[in-house]
């Protein structure tokens, strides 16, 4: 017989890889200097640091985070009107 919660397993296995590497993506950092002005982003997409002219400036930092969250959440919204990751199989050939 074909136990229909053996996958389960598999499953949360995959579940517990992705949260393993989004972990690893959120330590990883990249810092560019253009000029005069320094951003150090997070590899999830989040920004660290801001300075300009040595000074640092948290009031833009958050103000971008803030941005970046509210883009990331409307895309998501979006994304379940569309009928979740499943109503883009059309799109990918499946």
């Amino acid at each position: 017989m074909n136990n229909p919660l053996s996958g389960l397993g598999d499953k949360a296995k995959l579940i517990q890889e992705a949260m393993k590497m989004q972990k690893e993506i959120q330590k990883e950092q990249v810092t560019v200097e253009k000029n005069g002005v320094t951003v150090t982003a997070s590899g999830d997409q989040k920004i660290v640091s801001i300075t300009t002219n040595g000074q640092s400036d948290d009031r833009i930092r958050e103000a971008i985070n803030e941005a970046l969250k509210k883009s990331q959440e409307a895309a998501a919204k979006k994304i379940q009107q569309m009928g979740g990751m499943g109503g883009l199989g059309g799109l990918l050939g499946k």
